[in-house]
């Protein structure tokens, strides 16, 4: 295929799938255009490791790399994905930078967001030091939409986030859920 026919292809894919979707053209000043791998929704909780040991933190994150805004644990992602979580239509990005949570992701919670976005999230504050959230009408657990934007290269499922019991963290996964598509994000 020519890189012609290529860039139409991709074109075409594009416009039908906003038409499939019912969104309008994207413009420059009406929001980010995207690639989106995987699209959805879950309950999201909070955590904070930081390997001071207080309030149940359980050391560096998985990836490494140390705890900041912006990280998030997922039960079956790759490491190192990336997106954003949307909650009454505010957005933040993430990046997959540790494992978890554990046993509550049997229970459907399929995200921890690092305290400080999900205090940005829920309009509370973050105290570090108990490494909660305050001030958010005791909000722990809320329900977002979630866009994964980048697969991280290492194991880990890419497709809907399943239970860390499942392992799938575990295990390279080579046939993501879908082919990526542009679309237009919230501003």
């Amino acid at each position: 295929m020519t890189a012609r026919l290529r860039t139409f292809a991709m074109l075409a894919t594009t416009a039908a799938t906003a038409l499939a979707m019912g969104a309008a053209p994207a413009h420059a000043d009406s929001g980010t255009v995207q690639q989106v791998m995987l699209k959805g929704s879950t309950t999201a909780s909070y955590f904070w490791d930081d390997s001071s040991g207080r309030a149940g933190d359980t050391g560096l994150p998985a990836s490494g790399k140390p705890m900041q805004k912006g990280m998030a644990a997922s039960p079956s992602w790759p490491l190192m994905t990336e997106g954003y979580a949307i909650y009454q239509g505010k957005k933040v990005p993430f990046f997959v930078g540790d494992r978890g949570p554990g046993d509550p992701s049997s229970r459907g919670v399929m995200l921890d967001l690092d305290a400080k976005t999900f205090a940005e999230l829920t309009g509370g504050t973050f105290d570090s030091e108990t490494l909660g959230v305050e001030d958010n009408g005791g909000k722990g657990h809320i329900k977002i939409d979630y866009v994964v934007t980048k697969w991280g290269d290492g194991v880990g499922r890419k497709n809907h986030p399943v239970a860390f019991s499942t392992g799938a963290w575990a295990e390279k996964d080579t046939r993501p859920a879908t082919t990526p598509v542009l679309v237009k994000l919230p501003a």
